[in-house]
């Protein structure tokens, strides 16, 4: 066959377009195009499959990519014709095709069959457009200027086949003798009505004159009208702050049935909850904290439901297993350590008991060979964990370094660990089949589930110890100062060794995405700004404060000098106390404390001793040596810094000024002139300098890994936002979280009037204060919120009432925003009868306290929801009456 492509596309003197064929997983083919006039380029192409994919790519003399498509081209080819004459629109990852063209659309459209276009040899032109319509009730059609196409009467439209989800073709007979307009509608087809047109100029059509080719008007980029655009309400809860009544003081997968059931009563679209993979570092609260995985791939213990496995509990332990269940479901909040303790004891005693058969059960045979890859790495894991009392590799006596072959035998039946590493692999295969069970029952009501993806691993995880490559395990990943603490976060994760994942192609990212694509239809990124550079510390560090940005385009001692700054290494980078600062810090115990801690340089200057000169040397030091009311202030006088040192090897130095530094007291005792300058490095370094670098990293990263994937993404891009991030979310189609109460332009709250089409807005986050708690928090924005921003007349009430949360989630519900997703507690808060009357049991994290203990649970029972009539008519009437239904 020939495919003769044609496409309009602008380009500069010099500037090349090509055109890449791919074929059954091998390298695409190029093909290069030629230029005709007014911006056209042409290319032909043999070619002998009955379908295609490809794109286009723009490069300059010297063959470098100036630019790329990051969305395919798809078509069928019928073989009556042996011609075919491609019209194509280059094709932009943010028309509503590409983003909208998801998981969610097929869970709406579940039953969907496709369709045959008919393709006959008289027919001239096939018409093709991709528009994902999330009304099943609705059909495209075509029409235009011409008879064949109706001549523009709504009653006379030719209506169009979806051969695919959200693809619409209809082939048409045309004269040979007519320039064609058209536009593509939208009909209902209960009613036979064509109710809408897209906007805008005319599409354009040559006529075909050639009866033995078939031309192809390849369109992109429906336009779609507000109304016809996917719009969604939805509730965000953590999966363990469900309360039902056969829970175990903890919420089980088992329990997203009846949180579905609630959601279809409420109209809501969209669960969306935090990470649910497996955290067990050490059995004891601290592992609460959902975004430290020891596995990117298993799922949590704590999430399986005993009452569901396949296999029933020993009969001696039912009546001790209800009374425990009872017991723990009493409480307010999770007992982590209680409850984990409880369920592997209950768990242990059905794998024994039932040992034999599940060894032989056919279908944990097949999914041991399915996931292998990861799953047995994390049973040999688990059970040098186990052994050792230790998540830390490094502390183990065997097997410290992953070998995969040397761990091989512990997974034959002889093995003294056999038993103990199949127990881990059951487990996972019984989580699996209930967060399946549960997801599947939610899509069969039409509701949708968005996931969580931690941007970091844990330092001791499996991913660490089997593929210590990948990561950069001398340095911490965290966040610069926020709205959340000014003293920065410090996550402990290790970074990414990007180069090394660059190098086959993403493997690793692609494959967590296919994991996690099994359950779920959207993915929230969390800190997608790791995507753009990272904020790492040494290890030597344990705040936030002492990190730089990774990568960046550091300062050189040449731009030192270039801007007169007079560089001393033990001035500019290291702490520097005087007598003022030791005054300031500790008062009349300033003696005891640079005795025991510092050098006294007898100079009006001291130094920490060596023993003491890094965070983590002081940590330590306290872990053993408590000084209750110095410890902070010794390790906050330890940041005092203006400069951080990066060693970038081969005795190469280079620099980053400390975040904030124009508020450390060490610039305060700088001269004017130095603080002058500094400030301005300062500046161009954070807000100025970087954005190109960033620009191109993520662009690197970010399109090949989400091109692996059919999930709704959406960015969590909060905190010290670079200009170049919304330019990438906007170019490659991620939606951007908007926060109420953290807005990132310099106001005090973001009103949602203002969304676009591309945010997820809420009133309230897992790791902000709920809604009722910020009431309280500051009695002077409360009341400039509660007049102009809820347009309330006179004093602001001492709480925040429920008709007045109302108004806040209504001004959430009715804007141009595709999604409106809101925790379970501000909804509850809109309800006398049904909101929490521990307000600050309702907060799941406080990002300034780490570790913090995340415990959280509703107040009631997540089943006694769907009964509750008015309430949930009132919601299901906001969504319905919003157009997010």
């Amino acid at each position: 066959m020939k495919l003769y492509f044609s496409l309009n596309f602008n380009t500069k003197v010099g500037e090349k377009l090509q055109l890449l064929i791919f074929e059954h997983n091998q390298e695409p083919k190029i093909h290069f195009l030629h230029y005709t006039e007014n911006g056209n380029w042409k290319a032909e192409v043999d070619y002998f499959s009955k379908s295609i994919s490809y794109k286009y790519q723009l490069t300059d003399e010297g063959g470098n990519i100036l630019d790329q498509e990051f969305s395919l081209h798809h078509l069928n080819l019928v073989h009556s014709y042996s011609e075919y004459r491609i019209y194509d629109v280059w094709n932009l990852k943010n028309f509503p095709e590409n983003y909208l063209n998801n998981k969610i659309l097929k869970n709406k459209l579940s039953g969907f069959k496709p369709e045959k276009v008919a393709v006959l040899k008289k027919h001239t032109h096939l018409f093709r457009i991709e528009a994902p319509l999330y009304n099943p009730d609705w059909r495209l059609v075509l029409l235009g200027n011409v008879e064949a196409l109706g001549n523009w009467e709504y009653l006379r439209t030719i209506p169009m086949i979806q051969t695919d989800f959200g693809v619409w073709e209809v082939a048409v007979e045309m004269p040979g003798d007519q320039f064609i307009q058209y536009k593509y509608g939208v009909m209902s087809t209960s009613t036979g009505e064509v109710f809408d047109v897209e906007y805008g100029n005319d599409r354009l059509a040559l006529p075909n004159t050639d009866k033995n080719i078939l031309q192809i008007q390849a369109d992109h980029f429906f336009r779609f009208k507000s109304f016809e655009m996917y719009h969604a309400a939805g509730v965000a809860v953590p999966v363990f702050a469900l309360r039902s009544e056969n829970g175990f003081g903890v919420g089980e997968f088992a329990d997203m049935k009846a949180l579905a059931d609630w959601a279809k009563a409420t109209n809501l679209g969209i669960i969306q909850i935090l990470p649910i993979n497996d955290t067990t570092a050490n059995y004891t609260w601290t592992d609460s904290y959902p975004y430290a995985a020891i596995s990117v791939y298993a799922l949590h213990p704590q999430y399986l439901s005993i009452d569901s496995l396949e296999y029933s509990l020993p009969k001696n332990l039912v009546d001790e297993f209800n009374a425990k269940k009872k017991e723990l479901n009493k409480l307010d909040l999770i007992d982590y350590e209680k409850m984990i303790s409880g369920k592997w004891k209950y768990i242990r005693a059905v794998f024994r008991e039932n040992k034999d058969r599940i060894l032989k059960d056919r279908n944990f045979k097949k999914f041991q060979k399915e996931n292998e890859e990861w799953l047995y790495p994390y049973a040999a894991f688990c059970v040098q964990r186990d052994k050792y009392k230790t998540p830390n590799f490094n502390n183990w006596r065997t097997h410290k370094k992953y070998i995969a072959g040397k761990l091989t035998p512990m997974f034959a039946a002889k093995h003294k660990d056999y038993s103990e590493a199949m127990l881990h692999c059951w487990v996972q295969y019984q989580l699996h089949l209930q967060l399946k069970d549960a997801i599947d029952y939610t899509h069969s009501l039409g509701v949708s589930v968005k996931g969580d993806l931690p941007i970091g691993i844990y330092r001791h995880s499996v991913e660490a110890w089997t593929e210590p490559e990948l990561f950069g395990m001398d340095f911490q990943a965290g966040a610069p100062p926020d709205q959340f603490t000014d003293l920065g976060q410090n996550w402990e994760f290790p970074t990414y060794n990007w180069e090394a994942m660059k190098a086959d192609g993403y493997k690793w990212w692609k494959n967590r995405f296919k994991a996690l694509e099994q359950y779920f239809d959207a993915m929230r990124i969390d800190h997608i700004l790791g995507f753009f550079r990272i904020w790492r510390m040494p290890v030597s560090a344990t705040q936030g404060i002492l990190g730089y940005f990774y990568p960046a385009i550091p300062v050189r001692m040449e731009e030192f000098h270039s801007r007169n700054i007079p560089f001393n290494f033990d001035r500019y980078c290291k702490p520097y106390i005087n007598e003022e600062i030791l005054w300031d810090y500790f008062g009349h115990e300033r003696d005891t404390i640079h005795n025991h801690f510092m050098n006294n340089h007898f100079n009006g200057t001291y130094s920490f001793k060596e023993e003491f000169d890094t965070q983590r040397k002081l940590r330590d030091y306290f872990d053993k040596h408590p000084h209750d009311w110095a410890e902070d202030k010794l390790i906050s006088l330890c940041a005092n810094v203006l400069f951080l040192q990066e060693d970038k090897g081969g005795g190469e130095y280079v620099y980053h000024p400390r975040f904030n530094v124009h508020k450390t007291d060490s610039y305060k005792y700088l001269s004017d002139w130095e603080k002058k300058a500094i400030y301005e490095l300062y500046v161009d370094y954070f807000f100025r300098r970087q954005d190109g670098l960033w620009y191109q990293s993520a662009m690197e990263k970010l399109p090949v890994i989400l091109n692996s994937t059919d999930m709704l993404i959406c960015g969590e891009d909060l905190g010290l936002v670079p200009d170049c991030v919304p330019q990438v979310m906007d170019r490659l189609a991620i939606t951007a979280l908007k926060v109420q109460r953290m807005p990132s332009e310099n106001i005090l709250w973001y009103d949602p009037k203002n969304a676009g089409y591309m945010n997820v807005v809420t009133a309230s986050s897992h790791d902000s204060s709920t809604l009722r708690q910020w009431w309280f928090e500051d009695r002077g924005l409360t009341q400039k919120y509660f007049n102009d921003q809820l347009k309330q007349y006179g004093t602001a009430p001492g709480e925040l009432l429920p008709e007045l949360a109302e108004i806040i989630m209504l001004q959430h519900f009715y804007n141009d925003a595709m999604l409106a997703i809101f925790p379970l507690q501000e909804f509850l808060a809109t309800d006398y009868s049904l909101r929490n009357d521990h307000v600050d049991n309702e907060r799941i994290n406080n990002p300034a306290v780490f570790p913090h203990y995340w415990r959280y649970r509703m107040h009631l029972n997540v089943e006694d929801l769907k009964n509750q009539t008015d309430f949930n008519n009132k919601i299901a009437y906001w969504v319905q009456d919003s157009g997010r239904r």
